[in-house]
């Protein structure tokens, strides 16, 4: 598990190179990748991978948005979505631990790991900006409601099928059992 974990550190880490930049938060893969690990690993696993890729990026590897790195990040103005990943990967991993591993509870899960990627990203953003809430809002959650959709939908359409063919080889036994 440690070594699934590691893999989708680095999977997150590849797809934060995708990216569309914008003037503050650019628009990147990480969150697609938390919603596709979220959905795979599960809760405990999941939150465990995204802080890998934090801990990789807070030592300096240039893993984040744009091939950044380093503790900056994590402190300045897009650091709260990144510290959102853990709790975004663990509560969709919660949700689908509590309910059947099916596409719509996936789509559910990853939607709701989506809202909370942008509060914590939101919040950050408004405090080391000194913006008001609309301000905050219209910079960290408006331009990426319909693309976060997009993503959830992938995260989820992705994970399922991903999740079933490694149930199907046996490689997930122990998420299973940990889950139990």
């Amino acid at each position: 598990m440690m070594i699934l974990c590691a893999m989708f550190a680095a999977v997150t880490a590849i797809l934060a190179q995708l990216e569309i930049p914008l003037p503050i938060v650019p628009i990147s893969g990480q969150t697609l990748a938390v919603g596709i690990t979220a959905t795979i690993l599960g809760s405990r696993y999941g939150a465990l991978a995204m802080v890998c890729y934090m801990a990789l990026g807070a030592i300096g590897l240039p893993v984040f948005a744009e091939a950044k790195g380093g503790l900056a990040i994590l402190i300045g103005p897009t650091g709260g979505y990144i510290i959102g990943f853990i709790l975004a990967a663990y509560f969709t991993g919660l949700i689908l631990e509590k309910t059947m591993h099916t596409f719509a509870m996936a789509l559910v899960a990853n939607v709701v790991g989506m809202i909370v990627t942008l509060i914590c990203g939101t919040i950050q953003l408004k405090i080391v900006l000194s913006l008001s809430w609309p301000e905050a809002m219209a910079a960290g959650v408006y331009p990426f409601i319909v693309v976060g959709l997009i993503k959830a939908f992938l995260a989820s359409w992705i994970g399922i099928e991903v999740r079933k063919r490694l149930i199907h080889a046996r490689l997930l036994n122990q998420v299973e059992e940990a889950s139990a």
